[in-house]
């Protein structure tokens, strides 16, 4: 089960965050999400654990509790949801409302 921690304190690293889960049973992983850019952490990651028994009794048990001097916030982590399109400037070439490709179609004078 994928585990999602928020509220982590911005010194925390991955191996603090998998030793805190491994009370509770196995860590597959464990990781700390940082800023591409900068390499600071972003005050949140995930923990996945390979029993959902005890992912479920570590989110329980540590969801409100103080860790690294922050209160944490722990929950089953929820698939995000994919759209079909991803990424681009906003340009849609299919609704024919502007761009490129009606500038073409129009006539010049």
């Amino acid at each position: 089960m994928k585990i999602f921690v928020a509220k982590l304190n911005f010194k925390t690293t991955s191996d603090a965050l998998k030793q805190l889960f491994e009370q509770y049973g196995t860590v597959e992983s464990a990781k700390v999400i940082t800023d591409r850019e900068t390499n600071r952490s972003k005050g949140f990651g995930f923990v996945e654990m390979t029993s959902d028994t005890d992912a479920i009794k570590a989110i329980k048990e540590l969801d409100g509790t103080d860790f690294d001097g922050r209160t944490i916030a722990v929950q089953e982590s929820q698939e995000k949801p994919r759209n079909e399109r991803s990424g681009g400037g906003g340009f849609d070439r299919g609704n024919n409302r502007g761009g490129r490709d009606n500038y073409r179609d129009k006539k010049r004078y």
